[in-house]
């Protein structure tokens, strides 16, 4: 069926090995995305900023690179970046390059000119990969659905009424729509894995410290990593292997060896153990979803895993223990937004008003809600009471999880616990919201690596697959979702824009 796909929603593989046959032309796959933005972005409201032209010129190089026989696995790709990641637009004297804008999804950072680039930019940048823009997300990151941007909220290509996921729905909806062949995003509290749950896509969420987090906006500094969204499995592996490594500018990078991630996309799962945490199957979860993912469990059971029942206690406590260690975090990196150093300023001629005013104006609903809970936690009289026992808290999660993975290779469970929900319907319910994350966020608070693959529909809508492994154990995540991935059928899954 791949072959009779579109050409902008085949997979970075397929049009990779027609690259080296000199087949097509990154030019092509190029314009391809290009015209696919034009048609849909707009509506989808995927986009903030596209580089048409340099992506041109990028494509070109990469032409010239592949007729000399350059086989860098993402060579001449087609790619776009989550607007959180800073990509370099000023040279070394603050003169503008013609690159493109960072805002975060936020009015505080519009029209934002970074004089660096993120190391996301530069490692894909070094594999030869196709910049194409930047792609809408949650201001800041803080969002399950992507309602929150200061730009307006995504539209899911499944269902343009509903929400794409959050905070990377602008990354997902972009790939799922076939407007790059692959995206970043980043992953705080499930931000990468259940957007492309409800997009139908794969996401993968590295390791904490597996991939550099330089240059990347941050939200909650011990939570955040970064990571691909893709059509395929093996796809992500692909765009793990350009990215993984240690990096000097980030203290929270690994200095762990970088694997050969596809040669763990075996499809043999004989010998594996999987276990299948009771917990989160939660209450609320759709019927739908749930019969799914306990069909995606029973596949790779035919497929010779073993399945055994396990349990992780402290889930329940997930929630709340994220939305004080986050909010708390946020509230130390947003101080930073002044309006003195740089981004929007208010112009009041008192500083204390200017304060006042730029983030008052600056800020979303969201973004403020979340300074204040971090304020709130990390206050003399409160800190002990709920921010140090959030970390002791943690600490009994991380362990929870080491526990039960000490016995088992991997382990499955929903994604999400609902398909794409309708835009609006939960805005006005914060905790209502929140609980789009109780499947995904405990992984964030323990550091470990999780993927979500699609693993079939429910009201014509996608559902998540979420596989989750020991730290800096990708090859067996990987593994396990390309197993279920091949023997499901579900890669070639399109939504109706495809046409």
């Amino acid at each position: 069926m791949a072959e009779s796909l579109p050409l902008a929603d085949r997979s970075v593989r397929e049009v990779a090995v027609s690259l080296r046959r000199r087949e097509l032309s990154s030019r092509e796959l190029t314009r391809a995305c290009l015209d696919r933005i034009a048609r849909d972005a707009g509506r989808l409201n995927t986009f903030l900023a596209v580089g048409e032209e340099a992506a041109m010129a990028t494509a070109g190089d990469a032409d010239r690179a592949l007729a000399e026989g350059d086989d860098r696995p993402l060579l001449g790709i087609p790619y776009a970046l989550k607007d959180i990641f800073v990509t370099r637009a000023l040279d070394e004297a603050g003169a503008p390059t013609g690159g493109l804008p960072t805002t975060a999804g936020s009015r505080i950072l519009e029209g934002y000119r970074s004089p660096y680039a993120s190391a996301a930019e530069e490692r894909l940048g070094d594999a030869g990969a196709v910049l194409l823009g930047k792609t809408n997300c949650d201001e800041f990151a803080m969002g399950s659905s992507n309602e929150n941007s200061a730009f307006g909220p995504v539209r899911n290509p499944w269902d343009e009424a509903t929400v794409p996921g959050g905070s990377s729905g602008g990354s997902s909806a972009a790939v799922a729509a076939g407007q790059a062949f692959f995206a970043l995003g980043t992953d705080t509290g499930g931000s990468i894995r259940q957007p492309a749950a409800l997009c139908g896509i794969v996401g993968l969420k590295p390791t904490y410290g597996r991939v550099s987090r330089y240059g990347m906006v941050a939200f909650a500094s011990s939570l955040d990593q970064c990571g691909p969204l893709t059509r395929s499995v093996e796809d992500a592996a692909t765009v793990l292997g350009a990215l993984a490594g240690h990096d000097p500018r980030d203290s929270t990078s690994v200095a762990e060896r970088v694997p050969d991630y596809r040669a763990a996309l075996t499809g043999d799962l004989h010998g594996v153990r999987l276990g299948v945490p009771r917990e989160y199957f939660v209450a609320g979860m759709e019927p739908g979803v749930e019969a799914s993912v306990r069909a995606a469990i029973d596949q790779l059971a035919s497929l010779g895993a073993r399945i055994v029942d396990v349990s992780l206690p402290s889930t329940d406590r997930g929630l709340a223990t994220y939305y004080i260690i986050a909010p708390a975090e946020a509230s130390a990196n947003l101080a930073r937004y002044d309006g003195v150093r740089y981004g929007f300023s208010a112009g009041a001629s008192d500083l204390l008003d200017n304060y006042r005013e730029t983030r008052g104006r600056g800020f979303g609903a969201e973004v403020k809600r979340r300074i204040m809970l971090g304020t709130y936690a990390l206050s003399a009289g409160y800190y002990d009471a709920y921010y140090v026992k959030a970390q002791q808290v943690r600490t009994l999660i991380k362990r929870e999880f080491d526990a039960v993975l000490a016995d088992c290779d991997a382990l499955v469970a929903p994604t999400s616990p609902s398909v794409a929900f309708p835009i609006g319907a939960k805005v006005d319910d914060p905790l209502l919201m929140y609980l789009n994350d109780a499947c995904t966020l405990p992984v964030n608070i323990a550091g470990l690596p999780g993927i979500s693959v699609p693993c079939g529909l429910s009201d014509g809508l996608p559902v998540g697959l979420q596989v989750i492994g020991k730290a800096f154990d990708e090859p067996m995540v990987l593994r396990v979702a390309d197993a279920y991935e091949r023997s499901a059928g579900y890669a070639d899954l399109r939504p109706p824009t495809s046409v």
